[in-house]
């Protein structure tokens, strides 16, 4: 059973289940979560990869008959499988040894304090990942882009000439042959535009670019919150990212000005933060200009809420949240709102209009 990647317009809503995962029903498993997100009014799961609650991994990557299976559990209860999603995988492509005993818990046991090992368990659960998107019929697919810089994000201390451009080259190396394969699927790579990456802006995204040589399958997962909270131009980056951006993760934010502490968040927790996430419809996010100019621009990929938030809870996030997305689609129009009153046309016509003739 494969899903097509044709679209004649935005396609929602979906919800990435990653932050609704647990142990007690009916979060607990695909077929429990398929069947709540579908009573909510979801059409589409976006789902996570690590740890093999939602689905086997390498299972997916060689076996289109447990792939279809994937695919029939999700459409009995009423989705689609939206993307796969390799977050905290592709965090793992590029870590700086100053993350190295963080992010080790990512990994499996038998890795934890092996960092090249570690990169390589990753890179292959990438190029695992490209083949399950494949076999799933799926056009994109999710993941962060890691990072090897994030400690040198303020120029103080002093960088060495060179480091922020070798940076960039082995984080090139590395992903290179990883988009080479999802080009072999042909799946576009999603990297979530994120603090803590190598890849947070559209500056650095430029940077990566360039570095892969503007390989066509790296691509842009937005998610206007991030942008917020870094005080960036989160509409005028659709503006000038549009043809790179390939998915959408529907995340509100709010940044709230103070006297005692900014964007760096003076090491306090989400909720004493002037910037903090907000769940859809509570933060300051204009997301009618979003619908707006992503249907311009022609994006017919999902609207997918990633719900968080550090007031509201996950099930009413997640409740309110379908009827959100489902308000802001936008059906595109397939013909001018005065055409009614349009006239013939001829050369000799306009010719003679213009005076010409």
């Amino acid at each position: 059973m494969r899903q097509s990647s044709q679209s004649s317009g935005m396609r929602g809503p979906a919800i990435f289940l990653a932050q609704f995962l647990g142990g007690e029903p009916p979060f607990n498993t695909l077929p429990n979560l398929a069947r709540w997100a579908a009573s909510l009014g979801y059409r589409g799961v976006q789902l996570p990869t690590l740890g093999g609650q939602c689905l086997d991994l390498k299972q997916a990557a060689e076996s289109q008959t447990y792939c279809d299976e994937l695919a029939g559990i999700c459409a009995d209860a009423g989705v689609q499988i939206s993307e796969l999603s390799t977050h905290l995988q592709g965090q793992l492509v590029a870590v700086h040894p100053a993350f190295d005993d963080l992010f080790d818990d990512f990994a499996p046991a038998e890795l934890r304090g092996r960092a090249a090992a570690r990169t390589e368990w990753a890179m292959d659960q990438l190029r695992l990942a490209a083949k399950a998107s494949q076999r799933l019929g799926l056009a994109a697919h999710a993941t962060f882009s890691g990072a090897l810089l994030w400690p040198y994000f303020y120029p103080w201390p002093q960088r060495p000439k060179g480091l922020i451009e070798e940076g960039f080259a082995e984080l090139a190396r590395r992903w290179r042959p990883i988009l080479d394969a999802f080009d072999d699927a042909g799946v576009d790579l999603c990297f979530e535009i994120h603090p803590g990456e190598d890849l947070h802006d559209g500056a650095s995204f430029e940077r990566f670019l360039e570095a892969v040589g503007q390989h066509s399958r790296a691509k842009i997962l937005y998610d206007p919150s991030h942008l917020l909270l870094q005080q960036l131009d989160y509409l005028g980056f659709i503006d000038r990212y549009h043809e790179r951006i390939g998915m959408f993760h529907v995340k509100d934010a709010e940044f709230r000005a103070d006297a005692r502490s900014g964007v760096y968040g003076g090491y306090q927790d989400w909720i004493e933060r002037p910037g903090r996430f907000r769940s859809l419809g509570d933060g300051q996010i204009d997301f009618k200009q979003i619908f707006s100019k992503l249907t311009q621009y022609g994006y017919d990929g999902w609207a997918v809420l990633e719900w968080e938030c550090c007031l509201k809870d996950g099930a009413q996030g997640a409740e309110e949240g379908a009827r959100f997305i489902e308000q802001h689609l936008i059906t595109r129009a397939t013909r001018a709102f005065d055409d009614f009153a349009g006239v013939g046309s001829s050369a000799s016509r306009n010719r003679r209009l213009l005076g010409l003739d």
